[in-house]
């Protein structure tokens, strides 16, 4: 993910109109205490939605409200059309090669479910068992830990861990040096919630397949900072959720190379993943629909592309230069701070601004930011073993947006001063 940091010095950036964006999103256009307008820098969490993206949401339930795949009335045949469009965008969006490749999920951690419940299922000949091995990083969301903890205990195969650096950073010879024979599965961020630390997807691939693994990327963090290439960078899965590009929650896509969908046994069963159905067995629907059993969330598919052609009519390149800027302008303001350290100082890095504050607890700080009208995250952010890291509970953690300005972050360094001097 060079291109965050390539886009500034390549004049990628168009010169965003930051005001004409903010103008699109009416989360922003509100006081959250009397007096006090909304400052969001909590967007890692979840980014607010721009009015297409509303706008395609409401249109599913109130024009073309219908099932789809299933009846040839002129509603269900809209929907039909639209939910499959969607799924060209995200074709597209990653760089895959066709769209059997992409599957809907709920988000990025039904997306890693998916595939970590595949390797326990004797069905499939890249199932686990004892012996085997799963590597993760120790910057991993538990959505990224969990399930594999839940496969090894299934199939007796061991999750092992690669350390990362005081600066929050994963070294390629540290990555190397847990790979050998055994290591079936390779499991890693594209960039972390936690400290926005940008991984070396494309080398770390490559290292997994010279041992035969395969590569399982949370893309969660990646596709809304920079353009993402899902077969340069070598990924065999790549999950991302549609709420952190500016779309619906509850909605994301799995892709997912052809061969190794063909090969998987569906997770779920249902209507709409079935070829035919009896008694005596069944069989299965082509991809990629063998993995979406049920209605799904037809709206949320519809609404998360509208929010890929928002981001790809502002321009991935321009965002993510925009955002770099941000970034080097809050990273400089802080420096300003006395007894306030950022915890995360990778580079590359992507818009993540993490920090403790001497004798005062996150918790406390995002408090009184609400007050003056600063949404930040505070606690641990899904990434205990992060925080266990770095010998803290949890962190205050400002993450930027399309629609943040400097304006914005001197809100926060402001409000910062402000909790200093109430804390004595």
């Amino acid at each position: 993910m060079t291109e965050v940091v390539s886009a500034v010095s390549s004049g990628a950036d168009r010169g965003l109109d930051v005001e004409a964006i903010r103008r699109e999103f009416p989360a922003l256009h509100q006081e959250v205490h009397p007096g006090k307008p909304l400052v969001y820098l909590d967007s890692a969490a979840t980014a607010l939605k721009p009015q297409s993206v509303i706008d395609a949401v409401v249109s599913v339930y109130a024009q073309d409200c219908a099932n789809i795949h299933r009846a040839v009335h002129a509603l269900s045949q809209r929907a039909t059309a639209r939910y499959e469009a969607a799924r060209e965008k995200v074709v597209r969006f990653l760089g895959a090669e066709s769209r059997e490749e992409i599957v809907f999920t709920s988000g990025t951690t039904d997306g890693l479910n998916l595939v970590a419940m595949a390797f326990a299922n004797p069905a499939w000949d890249r199932c686990l068992g004892e012996g085997d091995e799963v590597l993760v990083t120790e910057l991993e969301h538990h959505s990224d830990i969990v399930p594999w903890q839940l496969l090894c205990a299934r199939t007796g195969a061991t999750l092992r861990v690669v350390p990362i650096t005081p600066a929050g950073e994963v070294r390629l010879e540290d990555f190397q040096a847990k790979l050998n024979e055994h290591t079936k599965v390779v499991a890693f961020a594209h960039v972390s919630n936690s400290l926005g630390t940008v991984l070396p997807v494309k080398a770390m691939a490559e290292l997994a397949h010279q041992v035969g693994a395969l590569v399982v990327v949370d893309g969660a963090q990646g596709v809304v900072h920079a353009r993402v290439d899902v077969q340069d960078l070598g990924a065999d899965f790549y999950a991302f959720s549609g709420h952190k590009i500016y779309g619906p929650t509850g909605i994301g896509a799995l892709y997912g190379k052809r061969a190794l969908l063909e090969a998987m046994p569906p997770w779920r069963g249902g209507g709409d993943m079935i070829d035919r159905v009896s008694f005596a067995g069944s069989t299965w629907n082509d991809l990629p629909y063998k993995f979406e059993a049920g209605t799904p969330n037809i709206a949320g598919v519809i609404g998360m592309g509208a929010a890929i052609d928002y981001m790809e009519g502002l321009g991935l390149e321009a965002i993510a230069a925009h955002e770099a800027r941000l970034l080097a302008y809050g990273t400089k303001r802080f420096a300003e701070l006395d007894g306030v350290r950022l915890i995360g100082t990778a580079e590359p890095k992507a818009g993540v601004l993490a920090f403790v504050m001497d004798g005062i607890h996150p918790t406390d700080a995002g408090s009184f930011l609400d007050a003056d009208g600063v949404a930040i995250r505070t606690g641990h952010h899904c990434a205990q073993p992060v925080m266990d890291h770095y010998g803290v509970t949890g962190t205050a953690r400002a993450s930027l947006g399309v629609y943040n300005t400097e304006a914005d972050l001197d809100a926060l360094i402001e409000g910062l001063k402000k909790v200093q001097s109430i804390f004595g």
